[in-house]
């Protein structure tokens, strides 16, 4: 099936958006716990407020938002990069996720490029990290077309009702 590219605003979350942001972060916990590290019983407890300290606009520590023309948030990512002396040539892409009705459009990949993009102006940054669910090919899938290379498997990396499940560890290199 060819993917159709849907038109986005790409651009940092703000503070005003921490509700939205928020509401689409607890979807994606509920709706495929076995994905992320954080499950939706402990973020639910989170506090609007604390959300909003969530929110970061530096160049090396964002959030971003695919938004629709009406300003629907229809996807999600994160980016950080490390501080420490010794790992600071890293960054980490955390917390990808488009809702079902808005998947098959191209959003993950035009949040996947921003990230990477907005890499290669980060003086120092020489590489990008990602843990993804093995079991998610799709991800997988994409996450190779746009460069990222695997370097390991971690077995039972998340465990949800009993059930472990393995995360392919992949980097992408500038």
């Amino acid at each position: 099936m060819e993917e159709r590219e849907a038109m986005m605003i790409i651009r940092n979350l703000e503070p005003a958006d921490a509700e939205a942001y928020w509401n689409l972060r607890l979807e994606a916990l509920k709706m495929n716990p076995e994905a992320f590290g954080t499950s939706y019983e402990e973020a639910v407890q989170v506090s609007l407020i604390d959300v909003v300290k969530q929110i970061q606009n530096e160049r090396d520590h964002y959030i971003l938002g695919a938004f629709t023309k009406d300003h629907q948030l229809a996807g999600m990512t994160g980016f950080r990069r490390e501080h420490k002396i010794k790992t600071q040539h890293k960054g980490t892409i955390w917390g990808v996720y488009v809702p079902r009705i808005y998947r098959g459009q191209g959003i993950a990949k035009q949040l996947l490029m921003e990230v990477i993009n907005r890499g290669r102006k980060v003086d120092g940054l020489k590489q990008i990290n990602l843990s993804v669910v093995a079991a998610n090919q799709a991800a997988v899938e994409l996450y190779r077309k746009l460069g990222f290379k695997t370097y390991g498997i971690e077995k039972n990396a998340l465990e949800y009702q009993g059930q472990g499940y393995h995360e392919e560890l992949m980097a992408y290199f500038y």
